[in-house]
């Protein structure tokens, strides 16, 4: 009983195939409600030889059509005994052979005849071979419009009277691909890339001129129906843009040709530099023996950038007008050591923070509340300018670094004073300044009592 009702709850195939089709589509939605589904399922023995010569790896394709090949170039006989194959594919071990023949045999590529016990090559195998090798074939010749495969398939099935809307429909969509690959050349400006695809545009005119004959013989064909005829008006008129293309190129060739630079009198241009360039696979051997040593990259660190850019803030710098040569040798000029604006600017903020650290007032100072201060009252009154440059000077505040140095940028570093920004913003009512960061500047008692007040 339990057998019976496992065979009972036991898949068909043909079920099993249906219900794993079907889950690839959207619920609701029958796979065998589309049109090309019916279509493909239809030429199921044909995709099933297919499959049984491409799944896999490479290696194991090309054995497969090898041995398929081989057998059936052989006209001489229609049927092959096993000792026939062995001494024709001598050159294959036995058991890759023996795995061969028996997924081809199992896939109906090769039929095999037990009463005479001998293989024959199948029609469907003979199919298969025939559109592999015209595919082949057209693959190998100089067809870089890639049009010769489809317009052949076009004129043969019209040949024996079966050409479909697909076929056509494949032709059509090749030529606009060209269309829109042409197009896109003269858009770039490119002349390499211009005369590359003009090349590719006298070929596909080639095969042009010999599917016209084609077209015309699908559209006066009375048997073929309106889908047809659609489909081939459709391809006269994709094959007249291409046609009108010539003008296009003519047109972007001649404006490249007129904007042409050419190198002095050498009679180079830089077109011919560009194709000997373009002629060297690697660009990187013209330059050997051209350079006596590598090039050093220099680096510096930001602290090496902020000391230079301090430098250049708090030094007046004479301008040096370029002359032709060197200059002539001259005597040192006499300088009165005055302290430059900067400098005067930087020991009146200096003096105004000493004041703070001393337990001086400031407009918002409370001795009786911790002593702090905001940033406003610190760095104004002053113009834009001087405020700015006060403020780049906070963050040396407490900078032990700096702190170890001499001068007053390092006076600055040691004052007994805690700079603390925020990501704030607070609106001011100052005529130069109308909003500043909210921050403030705390004095540290402990510091400033062991240290005693700074000295003026």
């Amino acid at each position: 009983m339990a057998g019976a009702v496992l065979a009972a709850e036991t898949l068909t195939p043909g079920q099993d195939d249906h219900d794993s089709l079907q889950s690839h589509f959207h619920a609701g939605i029958s796979a065998d409600e589309i049109e090309q589904v019916f279509h493909l399922k239809r030429a199921q023995p044909t995709l099933q030889a297919f499959t049984a010569l491409f799944h896999g790896g490479s290696d194991g394709v090309l054995i497969r059509l090898l041995v398929l090949r081989e057998l059936a170039a052989d006209t001489s006989t229609s049927a092959f005994s096993r000792a026939d194959i062995n001494s024709k594919l001598s050159y294959l071990i036995p058991e890759s052979l023996e795995t061969v023949l028996m997924r081809l045999r199992s896939h109906g590529l090769l039929a095999w005849d037990a009463q005479a016990a001998v293989y024959r090559v199948t029609p469907m195998a003979r199919n298969v071979l025939s559109a592999l090798d015209t595919l082949l074939s057209m693959g190998a010749a100089d067809d870089e419009a890639e049009m010769g495969f489809l317009l052949s398939q076009v004129a043969g099935a019209q040949a024996v009277g079966g050409v479909t809307v697909e076929q056509l429909k494949h032709l059509l969509g090749r030529l606009v691909d060209l269309t829109e690959e042409f197009r896109d050349a003269i858009a770039s400006g490119s002349e390499f890339r211009l005369r590359t695809s003009q090349a590719k545009w006298h070929m596909a005119c080639d095969w042009v001129e010999k599917g016209s004959q084609i077209l015309r013989a699908i559209t006066s064909d009375e048997r073929a129906d309106s889908a047809t005829h659609k489909a081939a008006q459709a391809i006269g008129r994709a094959q007249s843009a291409l046609l009108n293309m010539q003008g296009m190129f003519s047109r972007a060739l001649n404006q490249i040709e007129r904007q042409r630079v050419h190198l002095g009198q050498s009679g180079l241009s830089t077109t011919d530099v560009k194709r000997w360039l373009l002629a060297h696979d690697d660009l990187a051997s013209l330059a050997q023996g051209a350079i006596d040593r590598p090039v050093m990259p220099m680096f510096i660190t930001p602290a090496e950038m902020i000391d230079v850019a301090e430098t250049e803030l708090l030094t007046e710098r004479n301008a040096v007008l370029a002359q032709a040569g060197l200059p002539e040798g001259q005597d040192a000029p006499l300088t009165v050591n005055d302290a430059p604006p900067m400098q005067a600017e930087l020991d009146d903020w200096l003096a105004r923070l000493a004041d703070f650290a001393n337990l001086g007032n400031f407009p918002s100072f409370q001795e009786e509340g911790p002593k702090t201060v905001p940033i406003q009252d610190s760095l104004l009154p002053a113009s834009f300018a001087v405020a700015s440059y006060r403020a780049s000077m906070l963050p040396l505040l407490g900078d032990a670094a700096e702190a170890s140095l001499q001068g007053a940028t390092a006076q600055l570093a040691r004052l007994p004073i805690t700079f603390t920004p925020t990501d704030d913003m607070v609106k001011l009512n100052d005529p130069h300044v109308a909003a500043m960061s909210i921050a403030s500047l705390t004095l540290d008692l402990d510091l400033n009592l062991e240290s005693g007040p700074l000295d003026e």
